[in-house]
């Protein structure tokens, strides 16, 4: 893989010689005490997203890569989308085997990890085991073992391509151990060796339907990564930034991740859905769907799946998902009950007045399409995104060093500084 560091660096160099001094982003005080929405802060080259087009991946819309990153059958693999990330050109079909072959040789669980993950209890949750199985790997970090042995900050980046090799590749061996001892006791299936990782994955979890290896494909390459400011990318640069190998850094984003205002909403999602099903029952109207989704309103509750902190047209991931299961799923009455909500809330929510643009975004219809194919374990859902979004978090990481960026580190503000500047101005 050539990741071109050095002309990426000449780039770079250049951009902060000559235009360093330019303001590229202002600060409200709204957007301050407000989550910094819309404040551009961060460096992310493997991902942006537009407000009207979706999330890009190294500047191609989601419906361009689906097309044009190497597959098995129909939908790509993980690893062509993992090579674009990482060098920021679409793979041959060579290439997105050369570096499956690679992941599926690195994919081996050290047997402390194993015997780590075996002894937690049961009730755990699993983005907690999955943190802990992460950290537990740190011990093989060649990152950390070549800080340590004074490796040269240029060179930093190599290191971290290792590890971010290693970890992409072991993140679903440790999601499939999870899986199984926390729901389906059995004895892990070997990796086949010809397989690709959604497809091996698929296994180790115990599915051997081609049509859900052909669902992961997709979800795994559409979930991968989301511009650099969402919480787990975020986090993985925030923590990585202070020299913290890729193993820290990507546990932490984990932790971030299992919050219920990001990688648990699909989890929150298929809830209403599910609710919406029991409520409406045998009337699968609009009528009926309406005057739930406004029960939920007055009791002041929130909608999870509509709208997003950016998007300000239908997630371009959730068609994809939508047309994927009119292709694939014959009937399924949660698939159909989504479909309806996608139509329904937004018309609802736009009436009250509860959200500007309150487009469907791609958590609102994943939970029912994993259920039509039996995986119904919601408290697991954070998991699969987790495997997902290794793959862009840990390409961020590499870029982080091979440009050599800096800690991060901005300033804060109290009440009482904002006060004082207001009243002097």
């Amino acid at each position: 893989m050539g990741l071109k560091v050095s002309e990426t660096r000449e780039r770079l160099n250049r951009i902060k010689k000559e235009h360093g001094d330019k303001v590229i982003s202002q600060v409200t005080i709204q957007q301050l005490v407000g989550g910094m929405r819309g404040v551009a802060g961060v460096l992310s080259e493997t991902s942006g997203v537009d407000p009207y087009e979706g999330v890009k991946f190294r500047g191609m819309p989601i419906k361009e890569c689906l097309v044009r990153l190497p597959s098995v059958k129909k939908e790509p693999i993980p690893e062509s989308m993992f090579y674009l990330l990482l060098t920021g050109e679409v793979p041959s079909l060579q290439q997105a085997e050369e570096l499956r072959t690679e992941l599926v040789s690195r994919s081996s669980v050290p047997f402390h990890t194993l015997g780590l993950l075996n002894s937690l209890p049961n009730y755990m949750h699993p983005s907690t085991q999955l943190s802990i199985g992460i950290n537990s790997l740190q011990s093989e970090s060649k990152f950390y073992r070549a800080l340590n042995e004074g490796a040269k900050k240029p060179d930093y980046w190599e290191y971290a391509l290792e590890d971010a090799l290693d970890l992409v590749a072991k993140v679903p061996m440790l999601s499939g151990i999870i899986y199984r001892n926390k729901y389906y006791k059995g004895n892990l299936p070997q990796i086949d060796q010809n397989l690709d990782l959604s497809a091996n994955f698929a296994r180790l979890i115990g599915w051997e339907d081609i049509n859900f290896w052909e669902l992961l494909r997709l979800y795994f390459t559409i979930h991968s990564d989301h511009e650099g400011g969402n919480v787990s990318a975020h986090t993985t640069h925030l923590v990585g930034s202070a020299l913290s190998d890729p193993y820290l850094s990507y546990s932490s984003a984990v932790n971030g991740l299992a919050g219920p205002l990001h990688g648990l909403a699909s989890q929150e999602c298929f809830k209403l859905v599910l609710q919406a099903s029991d409520y409406i029952g045998n009337d699968l109207s609009s009528h009926s769907l309406e005057e739930f989704i406004k029960k939920i309103l007055e009791a002041r509750e929130v909608i999870p799946g509509f709208g997003h902190a950016v998007l300000r047209v239908t997630d371009p991931r959730f068609l994809c998902l939508v047309e994927f299961s009119h292709k694939n799923v014959q009937e399924d009455r949660l698939c159909r009950v989504a479909e309806m909500m996608s139509e329904v809330v937004p018309k609802v929510l736009q009436e009250q007045k509860k959200c500007k643009d309150p487009h469907p975004n791609v958590d609102s219809y994943t939970g029912a399409l994993l259920a039509h194919y039996g995986l119904k374990e919601l408290d697991y859902f954070t998991v699969l995104f987790a495997i997902a979004r290794a793959i862009g978090c840990m390409s961020s990481y590499v870029w982080d060093k091979a440009l050599m960026l800096p800690i991060e580190r901005p300033d804060s503000l109290s009440l009482q500084d904002i006060e004082d500047f207001v009243n002097k101005k």
